[in-house]
């Protein structure tokens, strides 16, 4: 059931429109002035507002401005605004004050309730669209508070606002898709469509209709018309992943498509005018891909407006405890049982190298969970479930005082990496590390103090 809050300063109008909306099935409350509107809305949640503007005090413009200003901007109403002297300035006026609609006396039921079910309606969907995306924000968001992913949060923060073109370089399973989808998160283009090719999973004859779509019968097994994916992100973004596994021909064409703006999708005989944002991300080296004649050069040059890496998981093994809980908890929620790691099991994932980096980490624990009863998995049954290594076996039975000794030693040397790939990176450049990594100066400098490094930006 609806919320229906009537503000006007007529009793005879309060007490009509009331009637009718009960009549519909509405919950209706009703208020005489702009101040006892504000105080209605603080006491209980409300859908909808039909306001008048000639309201003793503070009229009804004010308190539309006051409405839309408030701080729960989750429980804000629509408002459909009511006038017996309407005039073409206030109707805009209250439009750009962010009123729903905008009625005139003498009222016709048969608009108003059509507006009021419109104005609930919009107020519901924006709710739903709300919660889904709290639902999708945990699955997508970026986990980590090491050196290097406070860079690479902070890199996203500076490319998202752009329309620049982004790729991403970054190891298989290293979490390339969740950078792609940060930045168009953080974007213009965060309410528009995100979608998402990968390159080298798509048959090579298939891969042109995936990207520009296809007309019925334009090749054999053409059915029916499909719409390309760069069609479908038309205002939105469109990630490319594994763009390095993309054929030379078919490079030809997206290079086109990046230089005119306009694709044409098979069988069709006009173009289409899209406005999409391409990120694309590889795990190869594009460079030497180029030049070895593999990759075009000047596709290269029109996709790498804006570089990012993604470290790979050793290089930030202090995330392993914020990582492992957020993969714990979602197959915890899958399985319908809480489960966990204790100290050892958390040594034993350091000591592994992670050539599959953060997919390999949801693997092997996904793998654990399945073959262990226990909701709490102890160092041996995760090092049953790592790939067969002896030395990783025989070291999670170390002692518990070895255990955190060596669990720092790997942070620390995680950390010292970082350090010296910002201040290669930066030519020694201290204040440029310190940026790139995300830190404070002084806080490069305890880092670098502690960890033997003090001179490191002069070596």
């Amino acid at each position: 059931m609806h919320n229906i809050l009537i503000v006007d300063d007529e009793a005879a109008i309060r007490q009509s429109l009331k009637g009718v909306l009960e009549d519909e099935g509405y919950k209706v409350s009703l208020a005489e002035s702009g101040e006892a509107c504000l105080e209605a809305l603080k006491k209980r949640p409300t859908d909808v507002v039909l306001l008048d503007i000639w309201l003793p005090g503070i009229d009804g413009l004010e308190t539309l401005e006051k409405i839309k200003e408030a701080k729960d901007s989750e429980n804000i109403p629509e408002v459909i605004m009511i006038s017996g002297h309407g005039t073409i300035e206030t109707a805009v006026r209250a439009t750009k004050l962010g009123a729903f609609d905008f009625i005139e006396k003498p009222l016709s039921l048969e608009k108003t309730l059509i507006l009021v079910k419109h104005a609930a309606e919009t107020k519901k969907l924006r709710g739903e669209n709300r919660d889904l995306k709290r639902q999708l924000q945990p699955k997508s968001a970026i986990v980590g508070e090491s050196i290097p992913m406070k860079a690479l949060r902070q890199q996203i923060a500076l490319m998202a606002p752009t329309n620049g073109r982004v790729l991403i370089y970054g190891e298989s399973g290293s979490g390339k898709e969740l950078a792609a989808l940060a930045i168009h998160s953080e974007s213009l283009r965060k309410d528009s469509m995100f979608v998402e090719v990968n390159c080298a999973a798509i048959p090579e004859d298939l891969i042109e209709s995936e990207l520009f779509g296809h007309r019925k019968g334009s090749f054999p097994g053409a059915l029916n018309d499909k719409e390309g994916k760069f069609h479908k992100a038309d205002g939105g973004t469109l990630f490319l992943d594994e763009v390095g596994d993309m054929q030379l021909s078919l490079q030809a064409k997206l290079l086109r498509v990046l230089q005119e703006q306009e694709i044409e999708p098979l069988g069709a005989n006009r173009l289409i005018r899209i406005d999409v944002r391409v990120i694309a991300a590889t795990s190869l080296d594009l460079t030497a891909r180029v030049a070895d004649g593999r990759f075009r050069a000047d596709l290269f040059y029109r996709l790498n407006v804006l570089e990012l890496a993604v470290p790979p998981l050793r290089m930030r093994l202090e995330d392993l405890p914020m990582l492992t809980e957020r993969i714990m908890d979602d197959i915890g929620i899958r399985i319908g049982q809480p489960v966990e790691l204790d100290d050892g099991a958390l040594l034993a994932l350091a000591r592994h190298s992670w050539p599959g980096n953060v997919r390999e980490l949801r693997n092997v624990l996904e793998r654990a969970v399945m073959m262990n009863e226990s909701p709490r998995l102890t160092a041996d049954q995760v090092a049953r479930a790592l790939p067969l290594d002896a030395v990783v076996r025989c070291a999670a039975k170390q002692t518990a005082s070895e255990e955190v000794s060596t669990l720092r030693r790997v942070i620390a040397e995680a950390e010292r990496r970082a350090i010296l790939a910002a201040l290669s990176a930066t030519h020694g450049n201290k204040l440029a590390a310190a940026q790139a990594l995300g830190i404070s100066r002084a806080a490069l400098y305890q880092k670098l103090s502690a960890l033997g490094l003090a001179n490191a930006g002069e070596a």
